[in-house]
């Protein structure tokens, strides 16, 4: 990936593709702390719903100096745009494919029969996919308790700044790439500023229950990524008080996690 390729996706990261998403993981491997890299290896993570953006939003905030710029390009509206111009392209090659009639005869093979037990247990989603973890979560600008919630419950060790910096030093190679990318760094504008927001309380209560007005879908699925199924079902109980249109949807969830939680015991 060359500097026009990471100028482009910068003005357009809604386009990034599977095969890009990996050239800007090579990049990021190699330069860990170009912020701007990394950035855009998450939209890819979460244009192809990865079930590694969450664990790489994890890793992300631990290299970046201001998460509240994070917070914001994560919830903008160009990080959760969906590529129209794709789907677009998909629905157009659809309609271009010509059917044609056959007129010979076609043996269809013997069906073996299947017990309706055994077609249920075929289509049965896991309680995993039911629950829908490991799928990107859905931040928005209101939720700021919620993404720090998510980096809060984050163990990274200490990152060794001295001893990749010396690492670099000793190799020639490497430091001529990393003086091309502060070059690209001061020569091009950084991702578009955000509007001044209020930061989050410096001391967030870490008390069981969550403030009602705090509690949110997304936070739910936080303690769920997490494994914390306690605090997750109380999460969805508070949601059945708040939003009684959707208290059977709620309380199917708050089923499936005991359950979850009952086989992971």
């Amino acid at each position: 990936m060359n500097i026009s390729d990471l100028t482009y996706l910068l003005n357009k990261p809604e386009t990034i593709n599977e095969k890009q998403t990996i050239a800007l993981e090579n990049v990021v491997l190699q330069f860990p702390y170009f912020q701007a890299a990394r950035a855009l290896h998450l939209k890819g993570l979460y244009n192809q719903e990865s079930f590694r953006y969450n664990y790489e939003l994890k890793k992300t905030a631990a290299y970046t100096t201001d998460r509240t710029i994070l917070f914001e390009f994560i919830t903008s509206d160009n990080f959760t745009a969906i590529q129209q111009e794709k789907i677009d392209e998909i629905q157009r090659s659809l309609l271009d494919i010509e059917v044609h009639h056959m007129e010979e005869v076609i043996v269809l093979p013997e069906i073996e029969t299947i017990t309706p037990e055994e077609e249920i247990k075929e289509i049965e989603p896991t309680l995993e996919e039911k629950l829908e973890i490991g799928k990107p979560l859905p931040f928005t600008p209101s939720e700021r308790h919620s993404f720090q919630e998510w980096l809060q419950l984050t163990k990274f060790s200490p990152i060794e700044r001295e001893i990749e910096e010396k690492t670099i030093q000793n190799d020639p190679e490497k430091q001529k790439k990393l003086d091309i990318i502060d070059k690209f760094i001061e020569a091009n504008p950084k991702i578009a500023p955000v509007k001044e927001t209020t930061k989050p309380p410096a001391n967030i209560s870490k008390s069981i229950e969550e403030p009602t007005h705090l509690m949110t879908e997304t936070l739910a699925k936080v303690y769920l990524e997490q494994k914390k199924y306690t605090k997750a079902i109380q999460a969805y109980e508070i949601l059945i008080l708040k939003y009684p249109e959707k208290s059977s949807f709620f309380a199917d969830r708050i089923n499936e996690i005991k359950n979850l939680q009952q086989n992971n015991n």
